[in-house]
């Protein structure tokens, strides 16, 4: 075998392990967080393989549409939720 065809299948055998891997379930927590910020609500769900980044993640997520800026978006993301409930 010549070796431009050995590297170019160690290389597809190397992206398909990367996919199959990537695709495992790693996310073992699921939170949908609702965030009030200045008035406005909104609610957003995310996974993370711990239930702070999930929580963490769902929290930036729901501040993303609801605060303008910088800082508006960091001040959001402190903003105690008004609910957090795990999902199935």
């Amino acid at each position: 075998m010549k070796k431009p065809v050995g590297l170019a299948i160690l290389f597809v055998g190397a992206v398909l392990v990367a996919l199959v891997y990537s695709s495992m379930d790693l996310r073992q927590h699921t939170y949908e967080v609702c965030i009030e910020f200045k008035g406005r609500t909104n609610c957003a769900v995310a996974s993370g393989t711990t239930r702070e980044e999930a929580i963490r993640t769902a929290t930036d997520t729901a501040c993303a549409t609801i605060s303008g800026g910088m800082t508006e978006s960091i001040q959001c993301s402190r903003t105690p939720p008004i609910s957090v409930t795990e999902q199935d």
